[in-house]
């Protein structure tokens, strides 16, 4: 992409073609700053899939109007995808990775606490509430002997991980 607008800002190329529209960009906003680029320097936009050309004013609205509904499509998905993740959730099924303190049930789709490593998670929260930092607990943790999930010993990153984001701290969103 950077290639190919270096082409067009030096004026080298004629026109831009592409196998679809959607592998250019299903952004509307992004699909106007290029045509917009493209016509101030006398490119064209050619869609093979679609049979469009932005050489014309009819092909400029087909094409933005597409990308329009390109990005709908896009972000009605995103929609669609959080609300089953959340549904799921709700319901007790696992979605993405399973947390610290429980594991798959018997069933292969609902989680139920891990004995185990609920005991970990008692012991970590009883520790940041005597105002242990995290590498202090993690240094508790390893002298008691306990390992993580993955069988290596406890580091700041994976307490960190495991108690989640501080009030300061921003949630980062995930929808595994």
């Amino acid at each position: 992409m950077e290639r190919a607008l270096a082409l067009v800002e030096s004026r080298q190329i004629d026109a831009v073609i592409v196998a679809k529209l959607d592998r250019l960009t299903r952004s509307v906003k992004d699909l106007c700053s290029l045509l917009e680029l493209f016509e101030k320097r006398g490119v064209a936009l050619v869609s093979v899939a679609e049979s469009l050309d932005t050489s014309s004013a009819a092909g400029r609205l087909v094409i933005t109007i597409m990308a329009a509904v390109s990005q709908w499509e896009r972000e009605a998905i995103g929609e669609r995808t959080r609300d089953a993740m959340r549904h799921k959730k709700s319901n007790g099924q696992r979605v993405g990775n399973i947390a610290y303190g429980f594991k798959l049930a018997a069933d292969g789709e609902h989680l139920e606490p891990d004995p185990k490593e609920q005991a970990v998670l008692a012991a970590i929260k009883e520790l940041r509430a005597k105002r242990c930092t995290l590498r202090g607990i993690a240094a508790e943790l390893n002298a008691r002997g306990w390992l993580t999930r993955r069988a290596s010993r406890w580091r700041l990153e994976h307490i960190a991980r495991v108690l989640g984001p501080t009030k300061s701290e921003p949630k980062k969103r995930a929808l595994g």
